[in-house]
């Protein structure tokens, strides 16, 4: 699902335990497009669990242990959402 604001684009994934592989490549070929200002993961509640600010240009190895931190909460999680925030 994707929201704009004004000045900000949020694109929503939820954490599906059987599809954790396609999940996580969706989110990182978002990330890989750019702009990404931070990743928020929510449980069903709408609370954030997790946050991690990303800065412009990182990219590959740098972002291999949000990757392990995003597995991890899903691995444990049920009914969670991944939230990235862009710039418009």
């Amino acid at each position: 699902m994707v929201t704009i604001d004004k000045e900000t684009i949020y694109e929503t994934f939820h954490l599906d335990r059987q599809k954790m592989d396609k999940m996580l490549d969706g989110v990182q070929r978002v990330v890989n497009e750019g702009n990404v200002r931070r990743i928020l993961i929510k449980n069903a509640a709408g609370q954030t669990i997790v946050e991690f600010p990303l800065t412009v240009g990182v990219v590959g190895a740098a972002l291999a242990p949000v990757w392990a931190a995003i597995g991890a909460v899903a691995a444990i999680a049920t009914d969670c959402t991944i939230t990235i925030e862009k710039r418009a």
